[in-house]
């Protein structure tokens, strides 16, 4: 898959390639997708731009360590944002990641299938 959501690749670099540690490194960050990109929705109500940021790289940091490239560069995209001057934009990039989090849960769940 030249264009998945996860380069397993990449997660190999870590896990020598163990299908029972990439499943186990999946499942953790399969566990917190939603989970972050909702909290980001709560930090955009409590006009907290500080924990934002704080989210936002949190995602970035965990999106790109499993190999979830694109979801990591949404939310590299989201990070310097200002949710209390631009939260139309907020909205924008959070809905960007729900999108770039679902299509990861989608090709972990494949994944931990097979």
């Amino acid at each position: 898959m030249a264009n998945a959501p996860v380069d397993l690749s990449h997660l190999a670099r870590y896990t020598g390639g163990d299908k029972t540690l990439n499943a186990e490194i999946l499942k953790l960050f399969d566990g917190q997708v939603s989970e972050m990109v909702d909290q980001l929705l709560g930090v955009l109500e409590q006009r907290d731009t500080r924990k934002w940021r704080e989210v936002t790289h949190t995602i970035k940091g965990a999106a790109r360590g499993v190999g979830a490239f694109a979801m990591g560069e949404a939310a590299a995209d989201a990070e310097p944002i200002d949710p209390i001057t631009n939260p139309d934009r907020a909205i924008q990039v959070i809905e960007a990641l729900r999108v770039e989090g679902e299509a990861v849960q989608a090709f972990i769940a494949e994944y931990l299938a097979a």
